[in-house]
């Protein structure tokens, strides 16, 4: 399918650009549907001319989306969402939002479908972001049985959430919490390399497998956290925060999020999801099946999250010329 179309729903995230840049790279033309087209220039020049396009589309209105998907020769669903914030709910996205997407593929007769869901997504969830996920995943298939499903542990990159959520953080407290104790244990995935497994399922055709996306070793929530301390030349104190205190960090993170422009920096829900590991389970099929060897999470962290060390790139820990953090 060199040159066919592939349109990604999704394409101007986080994941989304490394996916439109691994499907470019393999020659195809991508079609990126967004509700705000212009927000996402930054992706037509990827690639040659006219190698990317942008168009209008939103998944709540059915007609948008089968738009989007005419004349696809694959389809890729990278929409997702952390925390709830008006319209844009677990249910309407996760659920209706997989729904809507996986009728009109299979309305088009499009059998290569890649769907991105997440580790722990579990339609019996006592967390409305895992059950959520996991209803979709039950739907995708019900439309389009050939469908692959991609789950992956949390990514890291350049523009990742957690690290850079947590480096920003310690720039300005002295202390950074330890939800639960910080015993919940990440596989972390290079984003690039969940990219490359998306761009390498749709290059073989969706075969109605599932895949868990982790990276080649396990953490607890705190060793990334002293991780990422070490990286960026910091300490600070790590406070461990009991579950039924950040509960409350949680519903305190619900109000702040309720504000214009600000997004929560814990929910209630996302306690929840943090008392399971988010780890691949022992049978699962993950990148080396797909051909992959994953990045570690040393070689990749270092080359964004040195803006975080006083002296950025000429920060020389050990030095007794540079002062010390405290």
């Amino acid at each position: 399918m060199k040159n066919g179309l592939v349109t990604v729903f999704g394409g101007s995230g986080f994941l989304g650009k490394h996916v439109v840049r691994a499907l470019v790279a393999k020659g195809y033309r991508v079609r990126v549907p967004m509700r705000r087209p212009h927000t996402g220039m930054d992706l037509r020049v990827i690639g040659n001319v006219g190698q990317v396009q942008l168009m209008q589309a939103n998944l709540r209105y059915e007609k948008s989306v089968q738009r989007a998907v005419e004349g696809s020769d694959a389809v890729v669903n990278l929409v997702a969402i952390l925390h709830e914030a008006g319209q844009q709910s677990f249910e309407s996205v996760h659920v209706r939002g997989a729904e809507t997407l996986a009728k009109a593929v299979a309305a088009e007769g499009i059998t290569n479908f890649v769907h991105v869901s997440a580790i722990g997504a579990d339609k019996d969830s006592k967390s409305d972001y895992a059950r959520t996920k996991g209803e979709g995943e039950n739907i995708v298939r019900e439309y389009v049985p050939s469908a692959d499903i991609l789950r992956p542990s949390i990514m890291f990159g350049n523009e990742d959430g957690f690290f850079n959520r947590f480096a920003s953080m310690a720039q300005l407290s002295p202390i950074l919490p330890l939800i639960g104790g910080g015993k919940t244990k990440f596989q972390p995935a290079y984003v690039a390399d969940v990219a490359d497994a998306i761009a390498r399922r749709v290059e073989v055709g969706a075969s109605a497998q599932t895949y868990e996306l982790g990276g080649p070793r396990v953490y607890s929530f705190k060793e990334l956290l002293e991780l990422m301390l070490d990286v960026i030349a910091k300490k600070r104190l790590l406070v461990p925060v009991p579950w039924f205190a950040a509960n409350m960090m949680g519903f305190g993170g619900e109000m702040a999020g309720a504000l214009p422009f600000l997004e929560p920096f814990l929910t209630r829900d996302q306690v929840k999801n943090l008392k399971n590991d988010n780890i691949v389970s022992e049978s699962a099929q993950g990148f080396d099946e797909l051909g992959i060897t994953p990045e570690t999470v040393e070689a990749i962290i270092p080359s964004y999250l040195m803006k975080y060390r006083k002296y950025g790139e000429f920060h020389q820990p050990g030095k007794d010329s540079w002062p010390e953090e405290a």
